[in-house]
């Protein structure tokens, strides 16, 4: 499944369907029984979180906050951000053998089902209602992602 379709409409369908990608490595992590296939999973995830955030701080955010005048969505949603990141480097320090591994895996995952949940029904309705053009910066949003699809390391931040 790949991450974003070259054919994406818009901004917001590229996002959405990273949405969905991650949304899917979790549901795979959490029926693996392998431990080194949710290793390899956590990795994806980590990754695919990371760029995720970057083009999205780096790029959309920015033409939110101007298009809609906006200082609650954007902002919070970059708290989020942080969270996960934070998160993020915390899961990549323990050995999958911990057992605060697995659990803060789950924590990444329900942060990321709320942080998901709050972009797709409080911030993409009034994105979509803007004049903001959302073709131009899906066109950015590909073009950065994969720039940071190659300096980005298997095991997530750079």
């Amino acid at each position: 499944m790949p991450t974003s379709s070259p054919r994406a409409k818009d901004a917001i369908s590229l996002l959405r369907a990273d949405h969905r990608l991650v949304s899917d490595l979790f549901e795979q992590f959490e029926k693996s029984r392998s431990p080194a296939r949710k290793q390899v999973l956590v990795n994806q995830i980590c990754k695919e979180l990371t760029i995720h955030a970057q083009v999205e701080e780096e790029l959309f955010y920015p033409a939110v906050k101007q298009a809609l005048r906006d200082t609650e969505l954007v902002p919070e949603a970059r708290v989020e951000h942080e969270s996960l990141k934070q998160l993020i480097s915390k899961i990549q320090s323990l050995p999958p053998d911990d057992e605060a591994f697995k659990a803060s895996v789950i924590v990444l995952s329900e942060y990321v089902k709320h942080h998901v949940k709050e972009e797709q029904n409080e911030m993409f309705p009034k994105v979509k209602a803007s004049k903001l053009d959302l073709k131009a910066l899906a066109l950015a949003i590909l073009e950065r992602k994969h720039e940071l699809m190659e300096q980005v390391p298997e095991t997530g931040m750079a």
